[in-house]
């Protein structure tokens, strides 16, 4: 009894992220077969996360594309994009996320580093990558910056994620918004650990 009502967990848990056909993973079966509370616990946090209030549904998705994309995650990254052109994602936008979650890799190894070594020489220096992307983003500044926060979050820099959270503060981005974005990226990460 308990195999089945967690196999149908699993299930469900795939659906809320557009994988119907990805086969349930070893470690997502391992969760099935040992009764794992956690596996309940997931699906809750994954359909919250997508459905917060402060997201819109191609918000969301767009998100998850760029958890997918940082993730190095194929099938996710397919998924989120299907999900996310059925809210309305165009072809400009999706390729802004992709471009976005990579500059946010780069800029993210190099800001860490200056953070971590801490000399002048590094941190006067001019990074001398370019951004030009930001300046006029077709996202929108707002929810472009959004995006560089949790991916940011996602790869640890400290000095990307202070400066990405206060840039959405200049941009009258209510806190809970901020926190609602990252949470998903967060536990959209958690998933991706067991697919």
């Amino acid at each position: 009894m308990f195999a089945s009502t967690n196999q149908d967990t699993a299930v469900q848990l795939l659906e809320v992220v557009g994988l119907n056909e990805w086969p349930v993973s070893e470690k997502l079966q391992s969760l099935v077969s040992t009764d794992a509370r956690y596996l309940k616990d997931l699906k809750i946090n994954v359909t919250n996360s997508i459905g917060a209030a402060t997201l819109s549904k191609k918000e969301a998705y767009m998100i998850g594309l760029a958890v997918a994309v940082n993730e190095k995650h194929a099938a996710l990254e397919a998924s989120f994009t299907k999900l996310a052109v059925q809210e309305g994602a165009n072809e400009k936008e999706l390729a802004e996320v992709i471009s976005c979650t990579s500059l946010m890799n780069a800029n993210n190894v190099f800001y860490r580093f200056r953070h971590f070594v801490n000399k002048e020489f590094y941190t006067a220096t001019p990074a001398g990558i370019r951004m030009s992307i930001m300046a006029n983003p077709v996202l929108g500044k707002e929810f472009f910056e959004l995006l560089s926060l949790v991916v940011s979050a996602l790869n640890g820099c400290e000095m990307c994620v202070t400066s990405h959270e206060e840039a959405l503060q200049k941009h009258g981005t209510e806190q809970q918004r901020i926190l609602e974005a990252v949470r998903l990226g967060a536990v959209l990460r958690s998933l991706v650990v067991l697919l």
